[in-house]
């Protein structure tokens, strides 16, 4: 074997995934210890043109034929709680691989799948009915009746892709070993995610850009905004703050689940005068938000077991951050984010450590310092692919561990991340207007169930086509 042939199965953009970030970001450095073929969802015509330049790529129909038509040396697939996972998903039980588990609790997935890939609710229902018996069953008729619970995360529904897996990468110690309890005997490996580590930006200036007070103080949240955001205690910090005396402003970035009342919420608070939302913004702008924020939040419980890359993103920029300390944010290292513990005391630790952070500018730098020294010692890109590269090259028997390209495929910023130490081989030539959600229609209870479950994986009102063939195929099942 002289390079080996990876068979790599990922959303990209302009799948509605994080995913489809997170593997145009790795690939160019997984790139230099193997050959790629990138398998993308039927009819999907990837948006970064480096894809196409520098990989082979193919729809992911074609797989099978493909592992028949020459070698393969690993087969990857990514597998997460989004419709964008459908067809990968689909592959992954047939044609056993590496899957990288990117999210545990997959239960929002497999009731979007069974309403709207196999047009049949009740075999979601059934399903959960045979895995988990009387309490899955239970929690299966809420779903569908679009009695939405916490309590669906205990029931992970990602038992089927685990037993058909030849391996799993996790992104954290919580996955690998909730993982371990379902099929003890897969091999397993934990590789930190990677991100690249984010330019600085002025705070100053970024705030001159926004139009924000330069001494106001502004709390911010980044991401898909739904109820296990924590967005509740968060508002009551702020309404202390303010009772403080402070000109405290909340910012949430990004865009918000239209059946998720948020605009109710900051109503009934009586801060709309304090909060803003701005939908989806641009990239340039959205650091511009990292880097105006004095402290960010960025909550969630009940966690679906995820690694949050606009958390290491937010860590990376070196801003003072508050996290929920459950799954796999309990495993950051000590002094790099606030952990914040989910119960009767949530509200409390999230306004003392505001006070604290707002009120010591040199406390605050020095946990953005030592955050950002973890992201670019931790979680490189380099580190993330050669952590692939030796657990596929283990797995399936690799002979040797070579780079056997001294750079990455392509660059994704102007600042190169260091090597990994690995043997090498010879170089080959290579708008921020604020905006309230609006109003959502009640609609029938079966609809709601799927298009509420396909919402909080990340889709809003700019995926409403989507959503809307997903209602007319329920609709088609009476």
């Amino acid at each position: 074997m002289k390079t080996p042939r990876i068979a790599y199965c990922s959303p990209v953009n302009p799948a509605p995934s994080g995913i489809s970030d997170y593997s145009e970001e790795l690939l160019p450095y997984l790139g230099q210890y193997a050959e790629i073929t990138l398998f993308v969802e039927d009819g999907l015509r990837p948006a970064n043109p480096r894809l196409a330049e520098h990989l082979e790529v193919l729809p992911i129909r074609r797989l099978e034929r493909e592992l028949r038509r020459r070698p393969y040396h690993a087969l990857v697939y990514h597998i997460g709680n989004s419709p964008a996972h459908a067809s990968i998903w689909g592959q992954a039980q047939r044609l056993p691989g590496v899957v990288v588990l990117h999210d545990f609790v997959l239960h929002h997935f497999m009731l979007w799948y069974a309403a709207n890939a196999r047009r049949d609710i009740q075999l979601y229902v059934r399903e959960m009915g045979e895995r988990y018996g009387e309490a899955g069953a239970h929690i299966a008729q809420l779903m569908i009746r679009s009695r939405f619970s916490d309590a669906a995360f205990d029931f992970p529904c990602c038992e089927p892709v685990l037993a058909a897996a030849r391996g799993l990468i996790a992104h954290s110690r919580h996955v690998r070993e909730r993982a371990a309890v379902i099929r003890p005997d897969l091999p397993a490996a934990v590789v930190p995610m990677g991100v690249p580590l984010p330019t600085t930006t002025d705070r100053a200036a970024a705030r001159a850009r926004l139009g924000l007070p330069h001494e106001a103080a502004v709390l911010a949240s980044f991401g898909h905004i739904n109820a296990w955001k924590r967005v509740e205690p968060a508002l009551r910090a702020l309404a202390a703050l303010r009772a403080d005396g402070l000109d405290a402003r909340y910012i949430l970035v990004g865009s918000v689940s239209p059946n998720y009342d948020l605009a109710g919420l900051i109503a009934r608070s009586r801060l709309g005068d304090a909060v803003t939302i701005t939908g989806y913004v641009p990239r340039g702008q959205f650091d511009d938000y990292v880097a105006a924020a004095d402290v960010c939040v960025n909550l969630r419980f009940p966690t679906g077991g995820e690694t949050s890359a606009s958390l290491l993103r937010l860590l990376g920029a070196g801003r003072p951050t508050l996290v929920s300390a459950v799954g796999s944010f309990a495993e950051l290292l000590p002094g790099t984010a606030a952990q914040v513990d989910p119960g009767p005391a949530e509200g409390e630790q999230i306004l003392a450590y505001c006070r604290l952070l707002l009120r010591r500018p040199d406390l605050a730098a020095a946990l953005g310092e030592r955050a950002r020294a973890f992201v670019a010692a931790e979680h490189t890109l380099a580190g993330a692919a050669l952590g692939y590269a030796r657990f596929l090259a283990r797995l399936y028997g690799w002979p040797a561990l070579v780079r056997a390209r001294a750079e990455p495929l392509w660059s994704l910023d102007p600042s190169p991340e260091p090597d990994a130490p690995v043997p090498t081989a010879a170089p080959q030539a290579p708008n921020g207007q604020a905006q309230q959600p609006k109003p959502v229609e009640e609609p029938a209870p079966l609809v709601a169930a799927a298009a509420r479950a396909a919402n909080e994986l990340g889709l809003g009102e700019e995926d409403s086509a989507v959503l809307r063939a997903l209602a007319e195929r329920i609709i088609d099942l009476g």
